[in-house]
């Protein structure tokens, strides 16, 4: 099967990213497996993490799928896919990180807002876009998108909870985003806190 098809396939599966944000690579590590043995089985780790390195070289035993969040250029990029990502995230577009992903049959996920962006993003190969910051919209900015644009595949990232993950889902969301949700629960409850919180989020998903 074709490699990057089948990253998609499984993103689509998952319907839940994780998006590891640590403030070292010890919690990042501790949110992430926190979050797959809770059942989520997409990470994105990002690359504001200190040391990132190390939290791939952790995961790369795991069963998840792994990505890389908040990568801004092209060199970050090859570093992913060097370090085991599967899917590299952008908040933004950007076209060289665009070619280099291309190249070696990796998924890009860029950060879209408008039309403009998405069509860009489009002609340049994206196959599913990142709406970030999500908490700007409602779910029904997938349809209005698929009217003009009905092959855009979106995963909503930003603001995205247990109460409104479903509403994207429902709207024909690819999967969603969910970052900050896991990090209030490790600060409070620790591990534990992330592994029932991850639980929570799969099954939701699944209902």
């Amino acid at each position: 099967m074709n490699k990057k098809y089948d990253v998609l396939q499984k993103l689509e599966s998952a319907k839940v990213v994780a998006v590891i944000r640590g403030a070292s690579a010890e919690e990042a590590i501790q949110l992430s497996k926190g979050a797959i043995e809770g059942g989520i089985q997409a990470i994105e780790v990002t690359y504001t993490t200190p040391n990132v390195a190390a939290v791939f070289q952790a995961l790369e035993q795991s069963n998840a799928l792994l990505g890389a969040g908040t990568v801004l250029d092209a060199e970050t990029a090859r570093h992913a896919m060097l370090s085991g990502a599967k899917f590299i995230v952008s908040p933004h577009f950007e076209r060289e990180i665009a070619t280099v992903c291309n190249r070696y049959g990796i998924p890009y996920l860029p950060g879209c807002m408008t039309i403009k962006e998405m069509v860009q993003a489009l002609e340049a190969g994206c196959d599913v876009l990142k709406l970030f910051p999500a908490n700007n919209f409602d779910a029904s900015f997938i349809r209005s998108v698929n009217g003009p644009l009905p092959h855009v595949r979106i995963m909503p990232t930003g603001g995205i909870h247990l109460e409104n993950m479903k509403d994207w889902l429902e709207a024909g969301a690819v999967a969603v985003g969910i970052g900050s949700d896991l990090n209030k629960a490790y600060r409070t409850g620790g591990f534990e806190a992330v592994v029932s919180l991850s639980q929570s989020y799969m099954r939701k998903s699944a209902e």
